[in-house]
């Protein structure tokens, strides 16, 4: 798969533009239930974005019908939580996938400036907007008056997980880290060239988050496994 063509959540996630023939499947949100995890399977899925010694001593949240709430309290100002679809580009055609999973953890710049985004989309989602110009307009409204952070520098979230499934093509796709900076062509840092291994998240090119990702492989999951090479 080429790389102009892979896109994250979370907030992220990876994600790959999948064909005009399935955006059907998921036109609309499923039922919450079906986005839902049992609780221990959760906290175990999201621990596993990152190498054991970052996310042991990690606050781990859940997703429940209520939002985000915190299962594990941790010590090292790490956050590590499951993604769900609907932290995709808007136009993505599984945005309501109910099988999407995708396990990050934020490291503690991370945690300031981009989990409230996650978990203000998450809010408005279970709180009944699931028109995406209305997610997207709420979101705009939030960061005009100061509710939502501006990106500092230094923020960075591990997406490690060989269980994690970013979308029904892309499956968990290779382990990589992800880096937030201000807006920006991909040249700035030579991101999606040849040999090159930074690749540009487009879904935040477009955003109104104002923020550039760069997804960068790394060779090993976060059990320590070799993970497959990424061409």
């Amino acid at each position: 798969m080429r790389k102009s063509t892979l896109i994250l959540t979370a907030v992220l996630s990876s994600l790959t533009l999948a064909s005009a023939a399935r955006a059907a499947d998921y036109a609309a949100m499923a039922p919450l239930d079906q986005y839902l995890m049992d609780r221990s399977a959760e906290i175990a899925l999201a621990k596993s974005a990152a190498p054991a010694a970052v996310s042991d001593k990690a606050t781990i949240l859940v997703l429940t019908h209520r939002g985000y709430e915190t299962a594990v309290k941790g010590s090292n100002g790490f956050v590590c939580a499951v993604e769900r679809s609907w932290m995709a580009q808007y136009e993505f055609p599984q945005f309501w996938n109910p099988h999407m999973r995708g396990p990050l953890c934020y490291n503690p710049l991370a945690v300031r400036d981009i989990l409230p985004y996650t978990i203000r989309r998450t809010a408005l989602v279970l709180s009944g907007t699931h028109d995406k110009a209305a997610l997207d307009a709420a979101i705009k409204a939030d960061m005009a008056k100061h509710a939502l952070p501006k990106l500092e520098p230094g923020a960075l979230t591990y997406m490690m997980s060989k269980q994690q499934f970013l979308n029904d093509d892309a499956h968990n796709w290779v382990p990589h880290l992800m880096f937030y900076f201000p807006r920006a062509e991909g040249a700035t840092w030579g991101a999606d060239l040849p040999g090159a291994p930074p690749m540009l998240n487009p879904q935040f090119q477009k955003s109104a988050e104002a923020i550039s990702v760069l997804m960068v492989p790394v060779t090993h999951w976060s059990d320590g496994s070799p993970a497959p090479m990424h061409h």
